[in-house]
């Protein structure tokens, strides 16, 4: 009689808690899935944030811009309205926008098969701005392709051929990346091409920034060390010889060396001694927007290579170190979107985001080493704050691009499909 009544005991008990745990499971499950869900579509479909500071750059940008050239209009060189740059410059900003808007709508599937001809395509740009006739001279230099509305630097737009084709390079490659003959011959032949035909304008920034983004793009993508190492070691003596083979190149870096030598100050380092008188006069918090001195006609090229030296005039040591965190920030968080992209198995659009995040990182550090003496002058602008058309167009293109790569990360990370 005990034994049945234990029998009965357990196996009602057995049921009791499988009717309570039944619907418990299944509220929590319910409870689940409506948390997913919310927080599925709570997810934005872009980066906001990243969105914010590039629109903050930009909007910097266009002051000190206007700051900076709205002395050049009774120059004899220019004579032209003091809002002649703010009108072009702004301009350059819609035709950047228009196209960074068609850029952010293809898929980065299209991107990869399009590489190659982007790439080809702008090779043959860069011949066809070194033939008289259709190649514009500035300075000395021959870099850009009159347009019309818009002077199109070919070597800007070869930035972001080269993160495409790098990493379209480095996925078709990837089981020769530990080969010199396979692995990296080709892409060092076409950099070859490549720095022959920006020598030609001549553009050594610019090739420099190139290098450092193809090479970059092979080191994420998991190129021997010790080949990696070898290359750029005879890449920097191949630099090294550049420079003391041209008179000129020699001059300047021996007068970044000591910018206040006599002869120096008012010769080949006129430029940095000016760009880093700017910074003093600025202090902690600047002058006041406006107020600078140097970019009255003592600073040469005040709105393109030189505008964080009068930023810092203006808005002092406080607006320029603002200016390095929102840069700082900003190649963090696209290295953050490509080793996402990767870890779903996406590594053509990791790595091309991880590219943009090198180019705009190596690029800023480069202009800002300048202006603050780090480095020896080179003419390269400070990406979405300097005045020049090709250089926002092709930098909003590249970030449009890597808002894409973001893009599709959330639409796999929803389950969905790209």
């Amino acid at each position: 009689m005990l034994k049945r009544f234990t029998d009965w005991t357990r196996r009602h008990g057995r049921r009791r808690e499988a009717d309570a745990i039944g619907p418990m499971m299944a509220f929590a499950g319910l409870g689940a899935s409506g948390a997913l869900a919310k927080t599925h579509s709570a997810l934005p479909g872009v980066d906001r944030a990243l969105v914010g500071v590039v629109l903050a750059l930009i909007l910097l940008g266009t002051v000190m811009v206007y700051s900076a050239s709205i002395a050049l209009a009774d120059s004899p060189r220019y004579n032209v309205a003091p809002t002649y740059f703010l009108a072009r410059h702004l301009s350059s900003l819609a035709i950047a926008f228009c196209a960074a808007v068609v850029a952010f709508q293809v898929p980065m599937g299209t991107w990869q098969r399009l590489a190659p001809w982007i790439f080809a395509s702008a090779m043959v740009l860069l011949v066809l701005v070194l033939i008289p006739g259709l190649g514009k001279g500035v300075n000395g230099a021959r870099r850009w392709v009159p347009l019309g509305i818009l002077n199109l630097q070919p070597s800007e737009l070869m930035k972001v051929a080269c993160v495409l084709y790098a990493a379209n390079f480095t996925v078709r490659k990837q089981d020769y990346m530990h080969h010199f003959a396979r692995g990296f011959l080709p892409m060092a032949v076409v950099m070859a091409l490549i720095g022959a035909l920006l020598l030609l304008q001549p553009d050594l920034g610019a090739f420099g920034v190139i290098v450092a983004i193809a090479m970059g793009i092979l080191f994420l993508g998991g190129v021997n060390g010790r080949l990696f190492a070898g290359i750029t070691a005879v890449l920097a003596a191949a630099f090294m010889l550049v420079i003391w083979l041209s008179p000129w190149r020699r001059e300047r870096i021996f007068a970044y060396l000591d910018p206040w030598s006599e002869g120096n100050a008012l010769g080949k380092a006129y430029q940095l001694s000016h760009s880093l008188i700017a910074f003093g006069r600025g202090e902690w918090f600047g002058v006041g927007l406006g107020g600078s001195v140097e970019k009255l006609h003592y600073l040469p090229e005040a709105h393109t290579d030189f505008i964080l030296a009068v930023l810092g005039e203006e808005l002092g040591l406080v607006g320029v170190l603002t200016v390095v965190v929102l840069f700082y920030w900003l190649v963090k968080r696209a290295f953050e979107i490509g080793r996402q992209a990767i870890a779903l198995e996406r590594t053509f659009a990791g790595l091309v985001a991880q590219g943009v995040g090198l180019w705009i990182g190596v690029q800023t550090f480069i202009n800002i080493g300048v202006a603050t003496g780090l480095l020896p002058t080179k003419g390269l602008t400070l990406p979405l704050m300097s005045y020049g058309g090709s250089a926002l167009l092709s930098t909003l293109t590249a970030l449009a691009i890597l808002l894409r790569v973001d893009k599709e990360n959330r639409i796999l990370m929803r389950g969905g499909r790209t």
